[in-house]
């Protein structure tokens, strides 16, 4: 039990550098885009390309991690996405910049996989889960990340300072934790002699696939489509002030923790089905407040609500995911191919409509996260309904 203890909180601290890295960044985007000297659409394209490398390593994450070990992939892969953030900092180039962003969402993919996987190994011995609270870390993670940006823009701290500092940081903390995580994984239970009961699964198996990547891609869409553009909607459409900006993009995650450090003990009282299906309706909600309004006092609830409603898909997501039958790693490569197709779409749909002087920022994020938000009640329903 002691041992569990100390994994436990090593896999929680590496849940929150791993926000603290997300958070470091985004708040800070449209000075990044200022000083590479590129547009809004510019941006969506830089982002798309910093997707695609995730999309690459959602096809490799899965095998690679279930090999090495989840407790080597985890810290080389933390330590390379942390680099990659004082690459960010540094660029003044838009070349850099992509080369920076594509480390950072490469090697977070499998950063992502290792420390779920350890996570849910601990999570199910417990008599209470744990997934939405270790993702609840992440998420107070992504809150301190960015208030940590509104103090560093308000007190005129350039992007190389903020990056390299927190870089640094972050490299020493993965040398102190590494030691505790689970040195060795539970095998994957597959007899061989198991074969007819495996055949009769494989069909439902395969349409378990599915509704993970449908998932995945959905709760991508939401989190990317808001995270990574409630910054830029509140200064480009409303005109805010950087800071006012910063703390739009602490709304949203605000939300998202409270959800996340709350869900496991609405799990256990309403059960999955109706949580997700509950949370599914106030994301949707919330949303559509956050992108449809035109008053800056009344987006920030809405990204409050909506950051809330988004909170629990993704822990239960791969909390599925690392307990899909099958070989190794399977329900991760399902999951995140959904959700990384969706990393690069999203940005590239966003930039290029905001870039139309038919649609606002606002609007073009309407366009990808409403209907993703409607896609997760549905397959809420089909969830509840056992399909």
């Amino acid at each position: 039990m002691t041992t569990d203890r100390r994994a436990l909180a090593a896999v929680a601290t590496q849940f929150f550098v791993n926000g603290f890295v997300y958070a470091t960044i985004i708040p800070r985007y449209p000075e990044i885009r200022d000083r590479v000297e590129i547009s809004t659409g510019g941006l969506g394209f830089v982002l798309t390309m910093g997707s695609i490398a995730g999309l690459l390593g959602s096809v490799l994450a899965g095998g690679v991690v279930a090999r090495v070990g989840t407790r080597r992939s985890v810290v080389l892969a933390q330590s390379l996405t942390i680099l990659g953030v004082g690459a960010i900092g540094l660029a003044t180039h838009p070349v850099v910049l992509v080369g920076g962003l594509m480390a950072v969402l490469f090697f977070d993919v499998f950063a992502d996989v290792a420390m779920n996987m350890q996570g849910s190994v601990l999570s199910g011995r417990r008599h209470t889960p744990v997934m939405n609270r270790l993702h609840g870390l992440w998420s107070l993670a992504t809150v301190s990340g960015g208030l940590l940006a509104t103090a560093v823009v308000a007190f005129g701290v350039s992007v190389p300072v903020h990056f390299i500092v927190v870089a640094l940081a972050l490299l020493v903390v993965q040398v102190l934790v590494w030691p505790n995580l689970l040195p060795v994984d539970e095998p994957h239970d597959e007899p061989g002699d198991h074969r007819a009961e495996a055949d009769s699964r494989s069909s439902g198996g395969r349409g378990g696939a599915v509704v993970l990547a449908l998932a995945g891609a959905a709760a991508m869409a939401m989190e990317s489509g808001v995270g990574d553009w409630a910054a830029i909607r509140l200064t480009d459409d409303l005109t805010t002030s950087p800071e006012f900006a910063a703390a739009g993009f602490v709304a949203f995650t605000a939300g998202m923790t409270i959800g996340r450090l709350s869900g496991d003990w609405f799990q256990v009282r309403l059960g999955v089905h109706r949580l997700l299906l509950d949370a599914s309706i106030m994301a949707l909600t919330g949303l559509a407040v956050a992108v449809l309004v035109g008053n800056q006092w009344l987006v920030l609830p809405g990204l409050l609500v909506g950051g809330l409603g988004i909170s629990v898909q993704f822990p239960q997501l791969y909390d599925a995911a690392a307990r899909f039958p099958g070989r190794p790693g399977q329900g991760f490569t399902a999951m995140l191919l959904g959700q990384r197709l969706a990393a690069v779409l999203t940005p590239l749909i966003i930039g290029t409509l905001a870039q139309t002087s038919a649609l606002g920022v606002g609007e073009a994020m309407a366009v990808v996260v409403l209907p993703a938000a409607a896609l997760t009640i549905g397959l809420s329903l089909l969830h509840a309904a056992g399909r």
